[in-house]
């Protein structure tokens, strides 16, 4: 393992001027921050997971580097691919020289992330979509920084450990061991309050009359409890920004309610409520 760093002066995240924070949050990032642990955030489809770490990454001046998981991914995958096929094509057809391993080692985000000379943030999104052993494969790599590439006997060792920032949308569990080694946060979603704030981020020149009528629409669609899936907070500014370029100053709970589909992205949530807006016809877009 890397040695213990020194002790370094307790750092503090107050978010940016376009990712608004609670000061739970910002506890939470302060104390990964400090920790020098992964911070785990948890949270509903669109309550800003993601944008956090480009938030961090903005606060610290670090570079951000995103690993996108997907349900195939594997931890090798982060930390390097040898590209056999490349060097197959390369031993046929190409002028290089296919003795050099090396030429054919492509670091994933986590080996880019454990190379660079500065301190980098990188972004393990939706860590919950692989395979159930994904979490507790990271866990070698994310506690000793360091791995060793295994054609060529070459080791990469971090000089600064990164900032590790990883989400979750909660569709699996994530194994205790894992868990034990992360700072955890869970971003609730927005009280209408905080979500003005939002709001008023994205669309400073909206009328406040407007903001008054979408946001009670949003929420009250929100506490619809038969749609499959409630709009979020990124649904709802796309929604507001297609009012205003349609240049649509009032709107209201009814069969009239324009741009639905903005806000809902199922096809059986339209139907049921456009049947309730209007008493039981069918929505037409």
């Amino acid at each position: 393992m890397l040695p213990s760093p020194p002790m370094t002066p307790f750092r503090r995240f107050r978010g940016t001027d376009t990712y608004l924070t609670n000061d739970a949050l910002e506890a939470a990032v302060n104390c990964a921050l400090s920790l020098e642990r992964p911070l785990l955030i948890k949270g509903e489809p669109g309550t800003g997971k993601t944008l956090l770490a480009e938030a961090v990454s903005a606060s610290l001046g670090a570079e951000l580097i995103t690993w996108n998981v997907k349900s195939t991914t594997r931890a090798q995958d982060g930390l390097y691919v040898y590209d056999t096929v490349q060097r197959l094509y390369d031993s046929r057809f190409g002028d290089g020289d296919v003795r050099d391993i090396r030429r054919y080692i492509n670091l994933g985000p986590l080996g880019r992330a454990l190379k660079e000379p500065k301190r980098v943030v990188l972004l393990i999104d939706e860590v919950d979509k692989a395979d159930l052993e994904f979490p507790n494969d990271l866990l070698h790599e994310l506690d000793r920084m360091r791995f060793r590439v295994a054609e060529t006997g070459d080791e990469i060792v971090a000089t600064e450990r990164p900032v590790v920032i990883i989400t979750s949308n909660n569709e699996k569990e994530l194994p205790d061991a894992f868990l034990r080694r992360c700072v955890f946060h869970f971003i609730d979603f927005p009280e209408p309050a905080f979500m003005k704030r939002i709001v008023d981020v994205h669309h400073p020149d909206l009328d406040g009359t407007l903001l008054e009528q979408t946001l009670k629409i949003f929420y009250d669609i929100r506490g619809n409890t038969r749609l499959r899936k409630r709009p979020s907070t990124s649904e709802l500014i796309d929604w507001i920004a297609v009012l205003k370029r349609a240049g649509i100053a009032e709107v209201k709970l009814d069969g009239s309610l324009p741009f639905l589909g903005a806000l809902l992205k199922k096809e059986q949530d339209l139907v049921v409520l456009a049947d309730q807006l209007a008493g039981g016809r069918k929505y037409r877009s």
